[in-house]
């Protein structure tokens, strides 16, 4: 009967775990456009390559559409990087064009 006890703390371990795992995935608010907008934004903004830019973002059904105009390729390339790795984002098509001062 040793192993009647460990086998219990095992259960009981697991049934929490599996718990506070559906309490976790229960708890995440859905993907809407509008959080992706913002997120897509602010992200933008905050990288030091694109610096926000005059970049205007569009957001439908999870798909993003990047418009507007920068001054490097690198900038443009690195606005679909940043739009591509927010979380909800199914795709990105980058209409930014290049406008040399």
């Amino acid at each position: 009967m040793k192993l009647k006890r460990p086998v219990q703390y095992l259960v009981i371990l697991l049934t929490l775990v599996v718990t506070f795992l559906q309490i976790g995935l229960a708890a995440k608010p859905p993907v809407t456009d509008d959080l992706l907008y913002d997120e897509i934004r602010s992200k933008l903004a905050a990288d030091q390559v694109v610096k926000g830019g005059a970049i205007e973002v569009e957001v439908h059904d999870g798909v993003v559409v990047l418009k507007g105009k920068v001054e490097e390729e690198r900038q443009k390339d690195k606005a679909e990087k940043v739009a591509k790795k927010v979380n909800g984002v199914k795709s990105v098509k980058n209409e930014i064009v290049l406008s040399r001062p």
